[in-house]
């Protein structure tokens, strides 16, 4: 579900990152206003865990692959505008570090998993949770619904934006300039895995981390979890610690290697190279309807898919040998990120609050 750079024209990029500007915007305002120095952290864990999950991948039919996001718990957290922000965070130093995802398609990257996929979460959420208490096994169901949902909805608006390309730019002879595949394959191609293996891992881990916050840290709930008022950014207490939510993380990041064990390139995010390669195309022909890749690569996708090189491409740094052990230090990079963010965002905190409470 991470576009790379060249499968979508500037025009749909332009669109897409002014959406996902303005929501940015709106989220922001809303962490100002719930003392932002003492949510940031919050939303740092919470980045780290999107992160941290979305590197598990999960075998798909066709050959392909896909993975959770972990959006609805950061939304029962920390609200859909909090959620906004995590999920956009992790998805930039993605892009930025590790090539999951382009540059030029970063904004319509946010606008399908972190704000398609935080808003519906959200709602599927307090409907299905309503009237419930914040301990009760219909908020673990909620959060599994809400978590399966959620993620069909970014998967389906993703394979929209694939599938008008070919309609929309192409070149004189009707060869498409972007992402190749019409709607009529690339919605069944993305929906079919998500709407099985996909969908399923992210109601699981959502399901899971309710049921663990209803144990170890029910004070995390009063947000969304409590269906009182629109919807916000919650505001902490000074004195709350994120540390039991940190080591879940750390837990998970020791476990990524677990998620290079499954083959396969995630369905629209090909290379050029990929496209290019008569063993890879065969493989993306049988994930899409058994009809093969247009002969040449587009033009355009070729053109802006060298707009950015990521440091750690593929999060496999060229200096480590060893795959498994690249991808586990790319997990710990990311994750390091997050939390020398949040310390940095604490201490700030810290110093500016005597200032706030004196004005």
């Amino acid at each position: 579900m991470h576009i790379p750079d060249g499968y979508l024209s500037p025009s749909t990029c332009a669109v897409l990152y002014a959406l996902a500007t303005s929501a940015w915007y709106a989220a922001l305002k809303r962490v100002k206003n719930a003392l932002a120095t003492r949510t940031i952290p919050l939303i740092s864990v919470f980045a780290a865990f999107s992160f941290v999950v979305m590197m598990f991948n999960v075998p798909l039919p066709g050959g392909t692959t896909g993975h959770a996001v972990g959006i609805t718990v950061a939304v029962i957290v920390l609200g859909p505008w909090g959620s906004v922000l995590a999920t956009s965070i992790a998805l930039a130093i993605q892009a930025l570090f590790f090539g999951d995802g382009g540059i030029t398609t970063l904004g319509a990257n946010c606008f399908n998993m972190a704000i398609v996929g935080s808003f519906t979460a959200y709602g599927v959420y307090r409907l299905v949770a309503a009237g419930s208490e914040p301990r009760s096994r219909r908020r673990v169901l909620a959060a599994a619904v809400a978590g399966y949902v959620s993620i069909n909805a970014a998967a389906l608006v993703a394979a929209l934006e694939f599938g008008i390309q070919p309609a929309l730019f192409h070149d004189a002879a009707g060869t498409p300039l972007y992402a190749p595949y019409p709607l009529r394959i690339a919605v069944p191609a993305m929906m079919i895995g998500h709407l099985s293996f996909a969908g399923l891992a992210e109601a699981l881990i959502s399901a899971g981390m309710m049921s663990y916050l209803q144990r170890v840290d029910p004070g995390l709930l009063r947000g969304v979890g409590n269906l009182a008022g629109s919807p916000t950014v919650t505001a902490i207490s000074a004195s709350y610690s994120p540390r039991r939510l940190w080591w879940a993380v750390a837990f998970l990041m020791l476990l990524t290697p677990l998620g290079i064990l499954a083959a396969g390139t995630a369905w629209g995010e090909w290379s050029s190279a990929d496209l290019e390669n008569p063993e890879t195309r065969a493989q993306i022909g049988a994930a899409s309807g058994n009809q093969a890749p247009p002969a040449a690569v587009p033009v355009g996708l070729k053109r802006l898919s060298t707009v950015w090189t990521a440091p750690f491409p593929g999060y496999a740094p060229r200096f480590i040998k060893s795959e498994t052990f690249g991808y586990l230090l790319s997990a710990m990079f990311g994750v390091g990120f997050f939390v020398l963010a949040s310390l940095v965002a604490g201490a700030v905190g810290r110093r500016r609050e005597p200032r706030a409470l004196k004005t």
